[in-house]
């Protein structure tokens, strides 16, 4: 029997592979670095027995599981030819490409006239595992299903904890224990969506954010995505992800996204920070600029622009520290309410009679970028651009609209033509440094095209305006992902500016998203989306914790909540450099009322930690907070950087109330922190240097 090795790996984590008899390669071992020790011995080592009421052979779990193998669970390829016959290839070993972090694997079915190609690279600095699959066929086939490389699930796991969510409510968390069977998740909204994050964590019962092993994936694509998560009849377990299940049209070429996948033996922050870094520093690179201070008008005014209470309000919004003003929805053809003119990308007379350079000349007057809201991909049947081609729309004519919207055939090129061409007048007739991009509604027809139009309109735009930051936003939080992240710098995590909710979406995004990327803004007093009051300190310390902005009237501020939000701000201009390049460090908080974080700096010198007290705690006295991924051996100075935001009812004297302390870092990993008591809906800042 022929048995081919391969292994991709560093000093973190270790990826072996084996295939018998030039069939394809499975995953033979995922784990610690295993060193000094044979891979051929492994591969070995790893064959398991066979026994009554088993076949002779087991198949192979490979990177695409095949019928053909007698493979009883989900297959990596479901496929049929143009006469609607399932095809059931048995691909066979041609010829590999291997360098020192990538493997390419190239397998063909001659008979059915079928070639794979399975790319897999290992991240140098990050520790990520890239890969990918792409199919090709002599004849055009239909494809229903097409995996990225499969991956197993090892066996000394026992829970998955994977993403579901709503609008205001993104990257909710449920750990889910395995079971026999497939945990499916089908995402045909055309987007990432809300409740559809391509994201998942494999880990054993005892794993934390500090502690134990987990196994971590996401996929980097924009559309529908389709997850697998599968317990097989004889005990194995694998992970699948690709694009949504019948989203991909007829022909001879097929290809996955990315998927993204890492080993961490300490605990879900050993992960996080891997998709942290990665995202940070090689998606994209522009996050080592200075990230500005960011307002947008949307909150203030919504629909009503009126070009003297925009100045007024730019100049309030300046004298707060923001560094950017950003000009939403509303500027646009007739545009009163969100029933008209999406796709009409002209200037309102009405509301702009001079064009938009007045109130801009103004905004940078006050010193601050300008930066204006766009939806390309949506069209109202109430706007000159529908009565124009009404077969520019994706779908049926008579669909059901969404948020009085419906969506443009962006796999067109017409579309994406008439849609650079009137973006890029804006753009190049206005001096605008940023664009909010927006995608308001889920699709009526999932489809693989639509996402790659997106992504070629975006990469165009980038290619001619390549000074214009764009963010990435869909109704908030629904399309957030590693593929639009390669092409924008910023994403709007969710349309909640309720501090308490933004606190739990903030936390949970962590474990894949950098500080650097998330959008966070201090909202209005009264949240519009959830009714909740909340105190200005809250609110302007939970946005503190991201890319910090504003999304309220500062004309309804009072004295107080002015005076605290410069303050807060200045705060964060004095820290944001090393903080948009800090690890985020999700921290395992004792009481279970507290939601806690910790910013470790590039160079480990410094930190700062956020304790949000969510409710009231069960017990009276605050639990110690103890801090992660310190210098245990070292000493470090720490201090509350808002001990007077202290309450009345804070009547004791720990010693973090009247000054610093200095104390090791594995006092504070071991024992942790003592905190003042504090009300629901309030966080403490803790800030600490190495001395």
């Amino acid at each position: 029997m022929r048995v081919r090795t391969w292994h991709l790996g560093d000093d973190r984590q270790s990826l072996v592979l084996a295939s018998r008899n030039n069939r394809l390669p499975e995953v033979v071992y995922w784990g610690p670095p295993v060193g000094g020790s044979s891979i051929d011995e492994i591969a070995a080592a790893a064959r398991y027995d066979v026994t009554g009421g088993m076949q002779d052979e087991i198949a192979p779990l490979s990177l695409s599981p095949e019928a053909s193998m007698t493979f009883q669970g989900q297959t990596g390829l479901t496929a049929r030819n143009l006469d609607g016959e399932v095809i059931a290839p048995a691909f066979l070993f041609s010829h590999e490409e291997k360098q020192q972090n990538t493997l390419k694997l190239v397998y063909q079915d001659n008979g059915l006239g079928l070639s794979l190609t399975l790319d897999l690279e290992l991240t140098p600095h990050t520790s990520l595992f890239k890969l990918r699959t792409r199919l090709d066929s002599r004849e055009d086939i239909s494809v229903d299903w097409l995996a990225a490389p499969v991956l197993p699930a090892p066996d000394h796991t026992d829970e998955m904890i994977e993403f579901s969510g709503r609008w205001c409510s993104e990257f909710l968390t449920r750990r889910l224990p395995f079971a026999p069977g497939a945990r499916v998740r089908d995402n045909r909204t055309g987007r990432t969506d809300h409740a559809h994050f391509p994201g998942l964590i494999v880990c054993s019962k005892s794993a934390s954010n500090t502690t134990g092993e987990a196994y971590a994936f996401h996929y980097g694509w924009s559309g529908g995505h389709k997850m697998v998560v599968e317990e097989l009849a004889d005990g194995r377990r694998h992970v699948q992800f690709g694009h949504a299940s019948g989203t991909m049209e007829k022909g001879k070429s097929f290809e996955t996204a990315t998927l993204y996948a890492t080993y961490s033996a300490r605990g879900f922050n050993g992960a996080a920070v891997r998709f942290q870094r990665h995202v940070r520093d090689h998606l994209v690179a522009e996050t080592r600029q200075t990230r500005p201070v960011h307002y947008n008008c949307w909150e203030a005014v919504y629909f009503d622009h009126d070009v003297d209470e925009l100045k007024s309000i730019a100049s309030l919004a300046a004298d707060l520290g923001a560094e950017r003003f950003v000009l939403d929805d509303g500027w646009f053809g007739h545009r009163d309410d969100d029933t008209t003119s999406l796709g009409d990308w002209v200037i309102d007379p009405r509301k702009f009679p001079d064009g938009l350079t007045p109130l801009i000349d103004h905004v940078k007057s006050l010193g601050l970028e300008f930066g204006i809201w766009f939806e390309p991909e949506m069209i109202n049947k109430d706007s000159d651009l529908f009565r124009a081609h009404p077969d520019w729309l994706l779908g049926a004519l008579d669909q059901t609209p969404g948020r009085q919207q419906f969506a443009l055939d962006m796999s067109r090129n017409d579309v994406r033509d008439y849609l650079y061409d009137h973006i890029a007048a804006i753009l190049e007739t206005n001096d605008i440094g940023y664009i909010k991009w927006d995608h308001n509604r889920v699709l009526p027809v999932a489809d693989a095209g639509q996402a790659e139009g997106v992504y070629a309109l975006i990469d165009r735009l980038r290619r001619v305006f390549t000074a214009v930051e764009i963010e990435s936003c869909a109704s908030g939080g629904a399309r957030i992902d590693f593929g639009i992240l390669e092409r924008t710098q910023r994403v709007w995590l969710s349309d909640s500016n309720d501090a308490l909710e933004r606190q739990r979406i903030q936390h949970d995004a962590a474990l894949f998203l950098p500080a650097s990327v998330t959008g966070s803004h201090v909202g209005p007093r009264k949240c519009h989306t959830s009714g909740r009051i909340f105190d200005i300190r809250f609110r302007a310390w939970t946005a503190a914790q991201r890319h910090m902005g504003f999304e309220m009237d500062p004309r309804e501020l009072t004295g107080e909540e002015v005076d605290v939000l410069k303050e807060v701000t200045r705060w964060w201009k004095d820290n944001r450099d090393w903080m948009m390049q800090a690890d985020i460090l999700r921290l395992d908080s004792a009481d279970p009322a507290v939601t806690a974080e910790q910013h470790l700096a590039e160079d480990g010198e410094r930190f700062v930690a956020f304790a949000a007290q969510m409710r009231t705690s069960d017990q009276i006295l605050p639990r110690p907070l103890r801090l992660t991924g310190l210098d245990a051996s070292a000493t470090y100075r720490v201090s509350l950087a808002n001990r007077n935001d202290a309450p009345r009812l804070s009547r004791g004297e720990p010693l973090l109330k009247s000054r610093d302390i200095d104390v090791s870092g594995q006092y504070l990993m071991s024992h942790g922190v003592v905190l003042p008591w504090r009300f629901p809906d309030t966080i403490w800042v803790l800030e600490g240097h190495k001395l």
